[in-house]
């Protein structure tokens, strides 16, 4: 029988949960705000070349940016520590956050955005080594390590809701830059972690299994080459490509929804003959709660995964739960519903967020168990950075590249392709995953 969750235990699952939850938070941010804020930064009209090209660049840019130094941090976090890491990257997402809401032009705000993904990329990896070896016994790790997950999800509902309260009482807020914009408001309040953070610091411990082969001299020394000897070059190669598809699936589909359904029929009735702040409004907040209901999606599925987690030996076969019915259903959501029936894409969206979010939360309880302690951040910051951010995410800028191809500029169709081609790879790929060995990977 497992002891009980000592103090200290519970502080560190508090701080991740918060870590966790506020690293989707800035990440669907970027869905709810882009539109308006680019309505207003360059004045580009939705559906151009223009507007699709900036986009593309405010999806993917940081996201790569973010990939690359959090391929950085994460090696930082093997040679520094999980804990000094883990603080100092939840500081940077939310005071770049924090400095994008008073944007004056569109590559400030892009500057911003790039700076706020360093930190979201680095916190994700630093939190996952830090709880994995924080809770040695195995079953009890997955269940920390997934239910600590599913704030994330929390997360995205955070936002969404913050979103909404910024376009309810955003004129009873002091103005900026002469305006009460909500983008801005929604921005802004990316500050909140490091709130709390400031306080509990103090009291935060470093990695004891980290700490104690730090101190006996027994830390080997990460690098990237070894990532790709012969024992764990399968896995880093693998996961890598997986985890580029999971982050395609979100980036290529699920984060164009908001600017999706604007432009769907049911929408353009409800605005129809308004005048135009009163049209953006409606699209905002319609936008908004299809938003919502994606988020309860990614909740459902991590709380999903979680569970199944616990139960389902088999790797591979944990994913596929989750794999094959996307490739099925998800690109349907796209083609049909997203493109003409408003309420059947909120159930579509729904069940679409599940089946991909929940993948995230895989990945957070297979990687660490694939590398020992030393090589750790190393790996899970590979395959999260270079496979999720950077290759990953780049389905963002496929989409919108594909949108003025498609029949009437639909990004509905362009977004379904693209997730029909990122599952597909996916799931063929699954084939060739490794399962964990039974005991954590020996220095």
């Amino acid at each position: 029988m497992n002891p009980k969750f000592t103090r200290t235990q519970w502080l560190i699952c508090v701080i991740a949960s918060i870590g966790f939850a506020f690293d989707i938070y800035e990440l669907l941010m970027l869905p709810l705000i882009v539109r308006p804020a680019l309505q207003e930064l360059i004045g580009a009209t939705p559906g151009t070349a223009q507007f699709e090209r900036w986009v593309g660049l405010l999806f993917f840019v940081p996201a790569l940016i973010g990939g690359v130094f959090g391929l950085l941090g994460g090696y930082l976090t093997d040679v520094l520590g999980r804990r000094r890491v883990l603080v100092g990257s939840i500081l940077l997402y939310a005071f770049s956050a924090f400095a994008a809401g008073f944007s004056t032009s569109i590559e400030m705000l892009l500057i911003l955005r790039c700076t706020t993904f360093i930190g979201v990329c680095v916190e994700f990896v630093a939190a996952v080594a830090w709880l994995a070896e924080l809770f040695p016994d195995p079953k009890r790790r997955e269940s920390v390590l997934g239910f600590t997950q599913a704030f994330s999800s929390l997360g995205g509902l955070l936002v969404t809701g913050a979103y909404y309260l910024s376009l309810q009482y955003g004129e009873f807020l002091p103005a900026i830059q002469g305006g009460h914009e909500a983008w801005r408001y929604t921005l802004i309040s990316g500050v909140i972690p490091a709130l709390p953070l400031i306080l509990i610091r103090p009291f935060l411990p470093e990695s004891p299994e980290w700490e104690r082969k730090k101190n006996e001299g027994t830390l080997g020394r990460p690098s990237i080459a070894a990532l790709f000897s012969p024992k764990y070059r399968r896995t880093t190669i693998v996961t890598t490509l997986m985890f580029a598809c999971s982050y395609g699936a979100a980036f290529g589909a699920l984060q164009h929804t908001p600017r999706i359904v604007p432009s769907m029929p049911q929408v353009q009735e409800m605005t129809k003959g308004k005048p135009v702040p009163v049209q953006k409004k409606i699209e905002q907040e319609t936008a908004a709660h299809v938003n919502f209901y994606q988020e309860i999606g990614g909740l459902t599925g991590r709380f999903l995964l979680a569970v199944c987690a616990i139960w389902i030996v088999s790797r591979r076969t944990l994913m596929r739960i989750f794999q094959i019915p996307g490739l099925i259903i998800i690109p349907l959501v796209y083609f049909f519903p997203a493109r003409d029936d408003l309420e059947l894409l909120k159930i579509g969206i729904f069940v679409a967020g599940m089946l991909t979010i929940a993948q995230f939360s895989f990945w957070g309880n297979y990687l660490p168990r694939m590398y020992p302690v030393h090589l750790r951040g190393t790996g899970e910051s590979f395959a999260a950075n270079i496979g999720g951010r950077v290759i990953g995410t780049s389905a963002a800028l496929v989409t919108t590249s594909l949108t003025p191809l498609m029949p009437n500029r639909s990004t509905a169709l362009a977004a379904g392709c693209v997730v029909l081609a990122v599952y597909l790879i996916g799931s063929i790929a699954c084939f060739w995953l490794p399962e964990p060995p039974p005991q954590d990977m020996e220095e």
